[in-house]
């Protein structure tokens, strides 16, 4: 089964603790997310690479793709599968470029569908809108409506991703609107069970996918 095929977008949070952070990737890895994001915005690079390595060999031990968000030099420096840029990390296209044609290049898109139009047309893999819902990790994030990623997966032909305040109470809604990944730092890093946390999101689309079947 392919990532493209839907489901949990796991995203990792700021931990300066490897110990820590491996373990919880770990126990998320255990519930089979689609794809897993390292994110860290933490200063230090040694740290962000050695980290960023180590959770590639989870990935790889779990058969998970894994991204770097925000930093094409590191994801390529250390074989990822792909990465995830932001409003202010370049050009989609130059990114494509860099990455070339064989890892996978995510683009935030906020709550502006025409970047994401611009973003498939350059070449990316996926697109995501968000925030969808009150942040705990970005606060004063731009919120996009529901109507956004109902739109953009009728008429992408790319997946698209949500992102922001996903829980798994209001991920049922987007999932009913289309919506192929859901990426999650929160509700499942912060859940007394991780593994079983990200588990429960897969269902989610195993469910939809056996309605379709059904159909």
């Amino acid at each position: 089964m392919s990532w493209r095929d839907g489901g949990l977008y796991l995203v990792t949070h700021d931990c300066t603790a490897d110990d820590r952070l491996l373990a919880a990737v770990a126990q998320g890895l255990q519930g089979q997310p689609a794809l897993l994001q390292y994110r860290s915005k933490l200063p230090e690079r040694d740290l962000r690479r050695r980290q960023a390595s180590a959770v590639l060999a989870l990935c790889r031990s779990h058969g998970v793709p894994m991204l770097v968000n925000d930093d094409i030099g590191l994801a390529l420096a250390i074989g990822a599968d792909g990465a995830h840029i932001g409003g202010d990390d370049g050009d989609p296209a130059e990114a494509r470029a860099a990455l070339g044609g064989g890892r996978i290049l995510g683009v935030s898109c906020y709550d502006a569908f025409d970047r994401a139009l611009a973003a498939q047309r350059a070449g990316a893999d996926y697109v995501a809108f968000g925030a969808m819902y009150p942040s705990p990790t970005k606060p004063e994030a731009v919120r996009a409506p529901i109507a956004m990623v109902r739109r953009a997966a009728s008429e992408l032909e790319v997946p698209v991703a949500a992102i922001g305040g996903i829980t798994l109470d209001n991920a049922p809604e987007l999932v009913a609107a289309g919506v192929s990944l859901l990426a999650v730092i929160s509700d499942v890093f912060e859940h007394p069970s991780p593994a079983g946390r990200a588990a429960a999101y897969r269902t989610l689309f195993e469910r939809r996918s056996r309605h379709r079947d059904d159909q």
